[in-house]
C-alpha cells in the first residue's frame, strides 16, 4: 500500500488502457474479417445447381403406349423436392451450363495503409487524446488556481460519466444498426475505457490529493470501478477486461491506510478473482485467467517477511484463489470449459499449481506453523481430487508433489529439536518455533500425502485413453512416497544408522512391487507399460533406501548399483523396454555418487591393503553391473546395455586404480604418485586391455572394443609419462629399486614389457597393422629398458642416481645390448617371427649407434677394442645367420647331358 503522484498515475492508467484496448481491438477486428471470407466461402456452394442425374436404361415399350410428354423447360421448373421414383417414371433430364455455375467467393483483401489510417489509428489515437486530455485539464485547472478541489473533482466526476455515458450510446446505436460490423476499431470500447480510466484517476485524486474520502471509502468506491470495468468487459470487448483487471489489483496499492488489514485486502481479492475468473469462462478468454492468476499470486507476497505473519488471511487468499480456479477455470470440472478426454490443459493444471505454490510459500515463511500446514494439506489433496475427476488438470499433480517435498525437505534441514535441551541452555537465536512443535503433525502429513499419492496414482491406471495421464499418476505416485520418506530420515535420523526406516523403506518396497504385479496382470491400456517400469523401480529405489538406512554410509552406492542389477533381472521376467533405462539410469547415479567421494566412506576407508572400503564400494557395483549387462544383453544390444556395459568397465577400472592407490600409499590417498603405483597400474590396465579384446571377440559389443583401445591409450600414458619420465629412478628420483633381481624394475619395466607383447599378438588380425606394430615397439622399448636399469642396478645398487658411469659399465651395456639383439633373433629364427628379427635389427642398429658415438668417445684401452671386437663378430655371425640360414639360396641342377 503505497501512495503515488496524481500525474504520473493517470498518464500510465491511461496508456496502459489504449494499449490493451489497441491490441484487443485490432485481434477483434481480424476475426470479423475472417469470419466474414469464411461465410461468403460457404454460402457459394449453394449458388452451384445439382449435376445431371444420369437416365436409367430404356426398356422397350408396346407400340400402343402413349407418348411421354415433352420435359418442362428449366427456368419454368419449380425447386425440386425429394419424392419416390417409381419404376415408370422417369424423371426429366436437368440441364446445366458451366455458366450457370457461381465461382467461389474470394477472401477480402487485407486493408490498406489508408484504410487502417482512417478507420482504426485515428479512433485509438482520439480516445487516448480524450482520457489525456481530460488529466491534463485537471493539471492545468490545479496549475493555474481556476477552480478549487472540489469542483475539480466535479468536474472529473462528470467527464467520466460523459466518456461512458458516450460509449453506451455508441454501443447501442452500433446494435441496433442493421449495417453489417466492419473491420474498424470499436469506438464504443475505446470510448468507455477511457471514461474508467477518468473515474479511477477522479478517485484516486479525491483521496490522495484533497483528503475527500476516507481510505475504506475510496477503497470501496475504486473496488467498485473495476468490478464495474469487468462488467462492461462483457459487452465492450476485452479491452475493458484488461483495464478492470489490472485497476482492480492495482487499487490496493494505491488506497493506503496506515495499517494492513489482509483480511480486507484478501475478501476484496477473493471477489475480483471471482468477477474475473467468471468473466474469462464465460467469454472463455485464457489470459485474462492467467493475468488474474498472476496478480493474485503476486499478492501472497506483502506480509510474508515481517515477523509475526499473519497466517489467517493469507490462507484464506490461497484457499479461495484455489476454490474459483477448480471451479471457474480448470476444464472438465464443474463449470469450468469442456475439453476433449485425455488431454492435459496448461492453464487448468498452472492454475491449481500457482495456488500451491502461494501455499508453500506460507508454509515456509510461517515457520511450518499449524494452520498452514493444514492449509497447504487441503490443497494437496483438494489437488488429488480436482486431477482425479478433471485429466485437464494432471499437470497439477506434479506441482503438488514437488511442493510437498520442497516444504519436507525444508523442514529436514532446520536446526534439531535436541538442540533446545542443551545443558548449557538454548543457543543464542534459537527458540521454540513452530518447526520444533509440529513433528507430530508432520508425521501425519507425511503419511496423509504418501497414501494419496500412491492410492490414487495406483487407481489411476486404466482410467484413461491417454499415454501421459495414467504415467504422471504412476510417477508421482512413486516419487512422492520415497522423497518424503527420505525427508524424514533426514530430519529424524540425522542421515545415521534407524532400523525403524529400514522398515518403512521395506513396506512402501512392498507395497510398490504388489502394484508392479497388479499392472502386469492387467489389459493392455495406454501408458500401463511405462507405469509398471515405475512402479518396479519404486520397489528397487525403495530396497536401496532400506540398505542405506539400515546401514552405515557407503553402502548407499552399494544399494544403487544392486538396484541396477535388480532392474535388469526384472527386465527379464517383464519385458518392459522402459525397465532397461531406468537400469541405466541407477548406473548413472552410481557414478555420478562416486564422482562426488572417490574413496566411498571420506577417511574411514582404512590401511588394510585390498580388504577395504574400497573393495567393497567398487567392486560389488562392479560385479553388479556385468551381471545386469549379462541380463539386458539377451534381449538386444541397445543404448541401455552400452550404458551399464560402460559403467561395469569403469568401477572395475577404478576398483584397479583406487586399490593400487591405497596400497601404494599406504591408505594416504592424497599422497603424490610414485614409481611402485605406475607401475601397478600400468600392468592392471594392460591386463585388462587384453581381457577386453578377448572378450570382445565373442560379444562383439561396440562397447568392449572401445573400452579396450581406451584402456590401452590410458596404459601407454601412464607406460611413457609415468614410468619412462616422471618416475623413471635414473633421471629424476632417488626410488630405491629393491633386489638385484626381484625387483621395482622387473615390476614396473620388464611384466609391462611382456604384458604389451601379449596384447600386441592379441589385436594382430583384428585391428590394423600399425596399432598392432605400435603397442609391440612399446614392449621392446620397455625390454630394452629393463636390461639397461637392471645393468645400472648391478653397478649401483638400489639407487640408480647414485656414482658415476665408468668404463666397465659403459661396455656392459653395448655387451647387454648385442645379447638382447642376439636373443631376439634367435627367438625370431625358432619360430618364424618377422617382427622378433625386426626388433632384434632395431637393437643391433641402436647397439651400432651407440659403440661409434658413445664408446668410441668414452671407452679407453682394452673396454673400446673389446666392444667393437665383439660387435664385429656378432655383427659377422649375424650374416652369416641371414645368409645360411633365413635366405639361405639352393644352387640351381646341373644340366643333365646325353650319354
Amino acid at each position: 500500500m503505497f501512495d503515488a503522484p496524481f500525474d504520473v498515475l493517470a498518464v500510465m492508467l491511461a496508456i496502459a488502457a489504449f494499449l490493451i484496448a489497441l491490441k484487443a481491438s485490432n485481434q477483434a477486428a481480424e476475426l470479423r474479417r475472417r469470419l466474414g471470407s469464411l461465410e461468403a466461402m460457404l454460402q457459394a456452394p449453394r449458388l452451384i445447381q445439382p449435376p445431371p442425374m444420369p437416365l436409367p436404361e430404356q426398356v422397350p415399350t408396346p407400340a400402343t403406349a402413349a407418348a411421354a410428354p415433352p420435359p418442362l423447360a428449366p427456368e419454368a421448373e419449380p425447386a425440386p423436392s425429394p419424392t419416390l421414383v417409381t419404376d415408370h417414371v422417369t424423371p426429366p433430364p436437368i440441364e446445366t451450363s458451366t455458366d450457370d455455375v457461381a465461382p467461389p467467393a474470394v477472401p477480402a483483401a487485407e486493408p490498406g495503409f489508408e484504410e487502417r489510417l482512417g478507420t482504426r489509428w485515428v479512433v485509438w489515437i482520439g480516445g487516448l487524446a480524450l482520457a489525456l486530455g481530460g488529466f491534463f485539464m485537471v493539471r492545468y485547472s490545479i496549475e493555474a488556481g481556476l477552480i478549487g478541489p472540489g469542483v475539480r473533482v466535479f468536474l472529473g466526476g462528470l467527464f467520466a460519466l460523459a466518456l461512458l455515458g458516450a460509449g453506451e450510446w455508441t454501443r447501442r446505436k452500433e446494435t441496433i444498426s442493421s449495417i453489417e460490423a466492419l473491420p474498424i476499431a470499436n469506438i464504443p470500447a475505446i470510448l468507455t475505457a477511457a471514461g474508467t480510466a477518468v473515474a479511477f484517476a477522479t478517485i484516486y485524486a479525491a483521496y490522495a490529493l484533497y483528503s475527500f474520502l476516507v481510505p475504506a471509502t475510496a477503497f470501496v468506491l475504486l473496488g467498485l470501478v473495476a468490478l464495474g470495468t469487468l462488467a462492461a468487459a462483457l459487452l465492450h470487448g476485452p479491452a475493458l477486461a484488461g483495464l478492470g483487471v489490472v485497476g482492480a489489483f492495482v487499487t490496493p496499492i494505491l488506497v493506503s491506510s496506515g495499517k494492513a488489514d489482509y483480511w480486507a485486502l484478501y475478501v476484496y481479492l477473493a471477489v475480483v478473482t471471482a468477477a474475473s475468473f467468471g468473466l474469462a469462462r464465460i467469454r472463455l478468454w485464457r489470459w485474462l485467467a492467467v493475468t488474474t492468476i498472476v496478480f493474485a499470486v503476486l499478492w501472497i507476497f506483502p506480509g510474508l517477511d515481517v515477523g509475526e505473519l499473519q497466517v489467517a488471511p493469507h490462507a484464506f487468499h490461497v484457499i479461495a484463489g484455489f476454490v474459483l480456479a477448480a471451479l471457474l477455470v480448470v476444464c472438465g470440472f464443474m463449470f469450468g470449459p469442456t475439453i476433449e478426454a485425455g488431454e492435459i490443459e496448461p492453464v487448468s493444471s498452472s492454475s491449481l499449481g500457482a495456488y500451491l505454490f502461494g501455499a508453500m510459500l506460507i508454509v515456509l515463511s510461517s515457520a511450518h506453523a499449524d494452520l498452514a500446514l493444514i492449509a497447504f494439506t487441503l490443497l494437496v489433496a483438494t489437488t488429488l481430487f480436482v486431477a482425479w475427476r478433471a485429466p485437464a488438470a494432471t499437470g497439477a499433480l506434479g506441482a503438488a508433489a514437488a511442493a510437498a517435498f520442497i516444504v519436507f525437505a525444508e523442514w529436514a534441514v532446520r536446526a534439531n529439536p535436541d538442540m533446545l535441551v542443551l545443558p548449557g541452555g538454548p543457543l543464542p537465536g534459537v527458540g521454540p518455533v513452530a518447526t520444533d512443535s509440529a513433528v507430530t503433525l508432520h508425521l501425519v502429513m507425511a503419511a496423509i500425502f504418501a497414501a494419496g499419492f500412491g492410492i490414487a496414482g495406483f487407481l489411476a491406471q486404466g482410467r484413461s485413453n491417454s499415454a501421459i495421464i495414467p504415467v504422471v499418476w504412476s510417477a508421482t505416485a512413486v516419487a512422492t512416497p520415497i522423497a518424503i520418506l527420505v525427508a524424514l530420515y533426514a530430519r529424524i535420523a540425522h542421515l545415521d544408522r534407524s532400523i525403524p526406516f529400514a522398515i518403512l523403506a521395506v513396506l512402501l518396497a512392498a507395497a510398490f512391487g504388489a502394484a508392479t504385479e497388479a499392472l502386469t496382470r492387467r489389459e493392455t491400456r495406454p501408458g500401463v507399460a511405462i507405469s509398471t517400469a515405475l512402479f518396479a523401480t519404486g520397489t528397487l529405489g525403495a530396497l536401496a533406501l532400506a540398505l542405506t538406512f539400515a546401514l552405515e554410509k557407503g553402502w548407499l552406492t552399494i544399494a544403487l548399483a544392486l538396484t541396477s542389477l535388480g532392474t535388469a533381472w526384472i527386465s527379464m521376467q517383464r519385458p518392459i523396454p522402459f525397465l532397461r533405462w531406468l537400469a541405466a539410469a541407477s548406473a548413472v547415479i552410481v557414478t555420478a555418487r562416486i564422482g562426488y567421494d572417490p574413496r566411498i566412506v571420506g577417511e574411514a576407508v582404512g590401511t588394510t591393503p585390498i580388504f577395504n572400503w574400497l573393495l567393497w564400494g567398487y567392486g560389488l557395483p562392479a560385479l553388479s553391473f556385468w551381471a545386469a549387462s549379462h541380463f539386458l544383453h539377451r534381449r538386444g544390444d541397445d543404448a541401455p546395455v552400452r550404458m551399464v556395459e560402460a559403467a561395469a568397465i569403469l568401477f572395475t577400472a577404478l576398483l584397479a586404480f583406487m586399490e593400487i592407490r591405497h596400497l601404494a600409499t599406504g591408505g594416504r590417498m592424497t599422497s603424490p604418485p610414485s614409481l611402485l603405483e605406475f607401475a601397478l597400474q600400468a600392468c592392471v590396465t594392460l591386463a585388462m586391455a587384453i581381457g577386453l579384446e578377448r572378450l570382445r571377440l565373442r560379444s562383439r559389443s561396440i562397447v568392449h572394443n572401445v573400452g579396450a583401445v581406451v584402456l590401452t591409450v590410458i596404459a601407454g600414458l601412464i607406460s611413457v609419462f609415468g614410468l619412462l619420465i616422471l618416475e623413471n629412478p635414473w633421471l629424476w628420483t632417488k626410488t630405491d629399486v629393491g633386489g638385484l633381481v626381484f625387483n621395482l624394475l622387473l615390476l614396473g619395466y620388464a611384466l609391462p614389457a611382456v604384458l604389451m607383447l601379449l596384447l600386441s599378438y592379441a589385436v594382430v588380425g583384428e585391428r590394423g597393422r600399425t596399432y598392432a606394430n605400435t603397442i609391440a615397439g612399446g614392449a621392446l622399448v620397455f625390454a630394452l629398458a629393463y636390461v639397461t636399469l637392471e645393468i645400472r642396478r648391478t653397478y649401483h645398487g638400489p639407487i640408480l642416481l647414485d656414482g658415476e658411469t665408468t668404463g666397465a659399465e659403459q661396455y656392459t651395456y653395448s655387451i647387454g645390448w648385442l645379447a638382447f639383439g642376439v636373443t631376439l633373433l634367435g627367438i625370431g629364427i625358432l619360430v618364424n617371427s618377422e617382427r622378433a628379427r625386426l626388433a632384434s635389427a632395431a637393437v643391433i642398429a641402436l647397439t651400432i649407434l651407440k659403440a661409434f658415438v658413445i664408446d668410441m668417445s668414452t671407452l679407453t684401452g682394452v673396454y673400446r677394442a673389446l666392444s667393437f671386437m665383439c660387435l664385429g663378430i656378432v655383427l659377422v655371425a649375424i650374416g652369416w645367420l641371414y645368409q645360411r640360414i633365413l635366405f639361405r639360396r639352393q644352387a640351381p641342377p646341373a644340366p643333365q647331358t646325353s650319354a
